[in-house]
């Protein structure tokens, strides 16, 4: 059995759900276990998947109450732990696998923690920085997205015993609400980039960039889907360079799908990233990306001058530019890289992926 410990939402809460799905069409018995409860969901779990909510999830007031609500927390899961009797408990993300490794201690089972962001772009208090390094050995292996990760994880955090798995690239891509169709390109052609509008994405770099060469490419426009909170700053940087009847910002679109289908370029400007879905959604769609070569992530996907490119130094929004100009001027380098880009589909596929998962499980 397979306990699932999630605190956090979107793209591990979407690992969690295709993670517990994958394995109880296998046999097992898994139970997603989280803070809230259900209405919380974004993501729908199999229907042989069972959900508890610890209902321990609420809003601390000063060090002193954060303490005790995760104290609860520890005792709510061990409990559980206790009456479930799992094999393996895995831990989503930082805090999830921190609370878990001390709700598991001297309990028969086997402790999986996992990291989903580079830890050095994490707004992590100390107190949790010091809590990973004491929990992090403790644990039976300690997942990493990629290989930069578990490096730094080997260096900050000794003694964990790291291994690498990737997410793997949902194909064919899932549609679900709020369904927009993109509007008809009418011969012109669309860069398009996605993700949450956060600094970490880098959009302000993207618009900055795309602004230096619009005027060369008058035939192309900017689509930037994703929602957050630095909409207002990138609309009103957009309206400064007089752009918005080039670059548009549609909002979360749930069948990104057809958005892909019709893009001609697809680009990836973030200042960090952990392992980009929307990066190998793009390419397992068809489109040649141009992608930041932050410290990590894009490298362990993109195969520079092959499927795509990698644009050094990060941040550069000029050198974005100059990449950027010579992959909208060259369409056959575009189509090239396209059906190369494709490969993701077998080198991020659920079959290997799964099959690393395997593996650990499978390790005594």
């Amino acid at each position: 059995m397979i306990v699932i410990h999630s605190l956090s939402g979107g793209g591990a809460e979407r690992v969690a759900a295709d993670l517990s799905a994958y394995w109880v069409q296998r046999g097992y018995k898994v139970t997603l276990v989280t803070q809230a409860d259900v209405s919380t969901d974004v993501y729908a779990l199999h229907p042989a998947v069972k959900r508890h909510a610890l209902g321990t999830a609420a809003f601390s007031r000063g060090t002193l109450s954060a303490m005790a609500a995760n104290l609860r927390r520890v005792w709510a899961l061990r409990r559980l732990i206790r009456r479930e009797r799992p094999t393996i408990v895995l831990g989503m993300m930082t805090t999830a696998s921190i609370l878990a490794v001390a709700a598991a201690r001297g309990q028969a089972c086997r402790v999986i923690a996992t990291e989903h962001t580079h830890p050095p772009s994490q707004d992590l208090p100390e107190m949790w920085q010091r809590l990973r390094r004491w929990a992090y050995p403790q644990a039976t292996a300690v997942v990493a997205l990629t290989s930069g990760t578990a490096a730094w994880l080997k260096t900050h955090v000794p003694g964990s015993q790291l291994t690498v798995i990737p997410n793997a690239v949902r194909w064919p891509l899932d549609q679900e609400e709020p369904l927009l169709v993109p509007p008809p390109r009418d011969g012109r052609y669309r860069l398009l980039a996605a993700g949450r509008l956060h600094p970490h994405k880098g959009f302000d770099l993207l618009i900055k960039a795309f602004q230096a060469i619009a005027r060369q490419f008058p035939d192309w426009d900017l689509v930037i889907l994703g929602e957050g909170a630095c909409r207002d700053t990138l609309q009103s940087q957009i309206d400064t360079a007089s752009l918005g009847d080039r670059i548009s910002m549609p909002g979360r679109v749930g069948n990104v799908g057809d958005w892909y289908a019709q893009s001609d370029l697809y680009v990836l400007s973030s200042r960090v990233e952990g392992l980009s879905n929307t990066l190998l959604e793009a390419m397992a769609s068809g489109l040649a990306p141009v992608a930041f070569d932050c410290e990590t992530g894009p490298r362990e996907i993109v195969r520079n001058g092959i499927d795509g490119v990698l644009v050094y130094p990060p941040e550069d929004d000029e050198a974005l530019a100059a990449h950027l100009s010579d992959m909208m001027a060259h369409g056959e380098q575009r189509a090239a890289y396209a059906r190369r880009a494709v490969d993701v589909r077998d080198r991020f596929s659920t079959t290997r992926v799964m099959a690393l998962w395997g593996n650990l499980f499978e390790t005594e």
